[in-house]
């Protein structure tokens, strides 16, 4: 039987997502999660992609399950984004809710030269571990988007002068809007890529 998710989705929402690998260490990385429309059966799931040969999408294909959890902290996503991250524990201490998923491949294809797969998400354990009250920082979704521009620097199918310009509007935003930890984990963007800003 399926949980509930332990939070809200629409759209696309971001979320930090640890995978056992064969070295019994859970591997962190960042992975987007797309909601139903909502034109759909009730059952419709929660669907992400893993792009490429990924140690995600091995450990997903191996094992079938993960611990999507959702964060608010800029630098856990940065790292997870952007570096290669492994823990002995499944849940992060800076995740503010989690949810064990099981995971079905859906379907597969190639963009360009890369691989992805697509995956059914099934909750089937769930926890919130902090209620906070939302607010709004601009560094730390401009932290979210230069993970994303990053990650494309090396695709032969986007325009890298049109990323570094992204790259370098998302770092002035992060200078000008952001706290600490949202300079530190533009530090990690910009340290863990071709980019360099």
């Amino acid at each position: 039987m399926s949980e509930d998710w332990p939070v809200d989705l629409r759209g696309v929402t971001e979320s930090v997502v640890t995978t056992l690998g064969p070295n019994d260490r859970w591997n962190v990385a960042a992975l987007g999660l797309h909601a139903p429309d909502g034109d759909g059966a009730d059952d419709d799931p929660v669907t992400a992609r893993t792009w490429g040969r990924t140690r995600t999408w091995r450990n997903f294909r191996e094992r079938g399950e993960g611990y999507v959890q959702f964060t608010t902290d800029p630098v856990t996503f940065a790292e997870a984004a952007m570096t290669v991250r492994e823990e002995a524990d499944p849940v992060l201490p800076s995740a503010d809710a989690w949810a064990r998923v099981t995971v079905e491949r859906l379907d597969a294809g190639e963009d360009g030269d890369t691989q992805w797969v697509e995956w059914a998400l099934h909750p089937a354990e769930t926890a919130v571990e902090r209620e906070t009250v939302p607010t709004t920082n601009r560094g730390y979704y401009a932290v979210v988007e230069a993970t994303v521009a990053a990650s494309r620097l090396d695709v032969p199918a986007y325009d890298r002068a049109e990323l570094a310009s992204r790259l370098d509007y998302f770092a002035d935003v992060v200078a000008r809007c952001g706290g600490q930890r949202e300079r530190t984990a533009m530090d990690v963007v910009r340290d863990n890529s071709p980019w360099g800003g």
